[in-house]
């Protein structure tokens, strides 16, 4: 009954063992002890390469040490490969900050990462079960995680080059158990098992056991549940993603903009679900404080009545809604002042992602846009310099007469506050502004009749797929 359980779920995700290679990491407790255990039974028969990977995180001294070498012995009995490592996560945690559970699951994965390359065996085997799934997706529900966190442990996952398997996902912790009986294992036995200190702990010792009394199988529901969201998150996340493609505005690193209107008239589903989408695009590494609670006030923030507001969220990141747009960007991306100096043809490129294109040309192009400027080459004094914005800036309008500060020009046109500092000023070698690219250009600029060549300016600014933004913006 337990290989027909184990067999069914692989079939489910149309995963077959046979000539596989692969990593088990084992502790020496019941459940990875089985697992390797599974895996080197059915080797033979499924033509199975295995490495067993150990690490001994040295909280228990020589205790924790006598699990490496139970399982160094077991792997001795079994003709299996067994490779360790020593950390002392202890250490770590003083150095890091990081709990005992975070420290211990990076060096953990630290090292199978290792194993997995220097055997070059593509799959790593966990030995999480269907009462460990129940205990994840019950937590991740009370501390209010969302999309695919919601659904648990996958069965298959992409882990560094290659994929992790859980094929006990279907599995209760009796029955390893059981199973350990049968083939007459002997697992070691952690004790900080069985501490109430720890947040997963307390949900197994109290509430699973509550659970089961009302359903034996209620593991099975629960596994049902996590394959059904997983299938449908990954649909509604590809809709998403499709939709978030015609309502961003600006995507480049750490800074994003998105039209509220076209926000807005996505279906209801998508539009949590692209908040998420945002703030893991822009966090490299997701803050443990943030939750559905950060989706809810960016979703409030969006539909508020009120045409400003702005937020602020873990590791700087702010949130600010101005003019109909929404933009998120960390506080240390905000400024970035710069002076560039071109002296011949080239492009370059902008701290904002963006750049502009010097070039000589020997006639006028009619038709060009805001994204392009003239100027009468013999005209201008060089360099020219691109820099970003200075107190008290002013620049003569092409169809107005006097000046305007480019101040009221950023207001006129509603610009965010966040961008005004890094957009990029055009002058001459005399410091008088020439144009303010995609919003204003001097009087100087366009079809000069003594004119014999000219100097073209193009500006392209970084979008949302990370290319540049065309004409027909």
């Amino acid at each position: 009954m337990f290989e027909e359980k184990v067999e069914a779920i692989m079939n489910r995700h149309s995963f077959s063992l046979k000539n596989k290679k692969i990593v088990v990491g084992v502790s020496g407790g019941p459940d990875s002890l089985s697992l390797l255990h599974y895996l080197w039974k059915e080797s033979e028969t499924r033509n199975l390469s295995l490495v067993a990977a150990h690490v001994d995180h040295m909280f228990r001294g020589e205790e924790s040490f006598a699990d490496a070498m139970f399982v160094k012995g077991f792997c001795a009995e079994k003709d299996i490969v067994f490779e360790m490592t020593r950390v002392n996560v202890p250490k770590l945690m003083t150095e890091t900050g990081k709990s005992s559970q975070v420290a211990a699951r990076e060096a953990r994965f630290t090292f199978y990462q290792e194993i997995m390359e220097r055997y070059r065996f593509p799959f790593l085997a966990l030995g999480h079960h269907g009462d460990d799934q129940i205990e994840t997706m019950l937590m991740r529900m009370t501390r209010g995680s969302t999309g695919n966190a919601r659904a648990g442990i996958p069965f298959l996952r992409p882990f560094h080059k290659g994929s992790i398997i859980r094929p006990f996902l279907s599995m209760t912790k009796d029955e390893i158990e059981e199973y350990c009986i049968k083939y007459n294992l002997h697992p070691r036995r952690d004790p900080s098992n069985e501490k109430k200190i720890y947040s997963r702990n307390r949900f197994r010792l109290e509430v699973l056991p509550f659970l089961k009394s009302e359903n034996r199988q209620v593991h099975e529901q629960f596994q049902r549940f996590s394959e059904d969201l997983y299938s449908d998150e990954s649909f509604l996340h590809e809709l998403t993603a499709q939709r978030l493609n015609i309502v961003l505005t600006k995507r480049i690193k750490g800074q994003i903009s998105m039209d509220i209107s076209a926000f807005l008239a996505m279906p209801m589903p998508l539009q949590r679900r692209g908040i998420q989408l945002i703030l893991n695009y822009l966090y490299d590494e997701r803050p443990t404080s943030l939750s559905a609670i950060h989706i809810d006030q960016v979703y409030s923030l969006i539909r508020s009545p009120n045409p400003s507001g702005k937020l602020s969220f873990p590791n700087r990141l702010q949130v600010v809604r101005s003019y109909g747009q929404c933009h998120f960007h960390f506080e240390e991306n905000a400024h970035q002042e710069y002076r560039m100096e071109l002296k011949e043809p080239c492009t370059v490129r902008l701290p904002n992602g963006g750049s502009i294109t010097l070039e000589y040309i020997d006639h006028f192009l009619p038709g060009r846009n805001e994204h392009h400027a003239f100027f009468d080459l013999n005209s201008l004094e060089f360099p020219l310099i691109i820099r970003t914005r200075n107190v008290g800036d002013k620049m003569s309008l092409k169809g107005m007469s006097g000046s305007k500060k480019i101040k009221d020009i950023f207001i006129d046109k509603k610009i965010p506050l966040q961008e005004r500092d890094g957009w990029p000023v055009v002058t001459d070698g005399k410091g008088e502004i020439l144009w303010l690219p995609d919003l204003k250009k001097s009087a100087c600029e366009g079809f000069h009749q003594s004119a014999e060549s000219y100097i073209l300016l193009t500006y392209k600014s970084e979008n949302l797929l990370g290319g540049t933004r065309n004409d027909e913006r």
